[in-house]
């Protein structure tokens, strides 16, 4: 659906895996910010890094009029989608009508809100499964509370719940908005790399970051074994498959 043909919504969120891209930066024009994963995107109060989109809707709109995404209108998608014989009959099995602008939206947006991975190790502790968890995994979770990481990283969606700064006792990143949406942690360990400008390639380096930039705390090296250990617990299902790490 971009305005050059080259892109469409998966080109950058592959829910084959991860709900992302192989490339850390956004796909049609250079940016400083890493793609987050669509999976579990309708459980986050605001949409994007910035927060800048409150609903699906306004997001996917953005998505493909944004000159750093697909730079096109809704007007010219539907216009190029309604040319599919195949895809217009679905429309209007689906609609009773044809593709326009408010059935793309809809769709587009209905199909997003299935994108939720739930079965993940820590879900079936959380339910009462206290196998579910090892003895690591569960120390390391105590001490992601202890720590204060839950300050942030807290809810359904294990993040995603308000906006807040980044870099409060030391620098986190070198460049980028110095205010940023807490992502979510689910399937974080199938999601690198982090942070918005992707500068942390593994889990270990970003939580040691975390922990010097927002906590003004230092980590031993089992500290960080054990809280890398419970974030790998929050690594969901997608369509009865476990999410995976996509290619780099």
């Amino acid at each position: 659906m971009s305005a050059d043909g080259r892109f469409s919504c998966s080109s950058c969120h592959d829910i084959r895996t991860n709900g992302i891209d192989s490339e850390t930066k956004h796909a049609v024009t250079p940016r400083t910010l890493n793609t987050l994963t669509v999976l579990n995107a309708a459980l986050s109060y605001r949409l994007t890094w910035e927060g800048q989109y409150r609903s699906l809707y306004e997001q996917a709109e953005a998505s493909i009029t944004d000159p750093a995404n697909m730079h096109s209108s809704v007007e010219e998608a539907v216009r190029r989608l309604r040319s599919d014989i195949v895809l217009n009959a679905l429309f209007r099995a689906a609609y009773g009508r044809q593709i326009d602008r408010a059935n793309l939206l809809d769709a587009l947006v209905t199909f997003e809100q299935s994108l939720l991975t739930p079965g993940s190790r820590f879900d079936r502790w959380l339910e009462g499964d206290a196998s579910a968890l090892s003895v690591v995994e569960l120390e390391g979770y105590r001490t992601f509370k202890a720590l204060g990481c839950s300050a942030c990283h807290q809810g359904v969606n294990a993040g995603a719940n308000f906006i807040t700064r980044q870099g409060i006792f030391s620098p986190l990143v070198l460049s980028g908005p110095s205010r940023v949406r807490v992502p979510s942690l689910r399937n974080v360990e199938a999601t690198p790399p982090y942070f918005h400008d992707g500068s942390a390639a593994t889990l270990e380096d970003a939580v040691r970051r975390m922990a010097t930039a927002q906590l003004d705390r230092t980590l031993t090296d089992e500290q960080v074994r054990s809280i890398v250990a419970y974030l790998k617990t929050l690594t969901g299902n997608y369509r009865g498959k476990p999410v995976a790490r996509g290619t780099q």
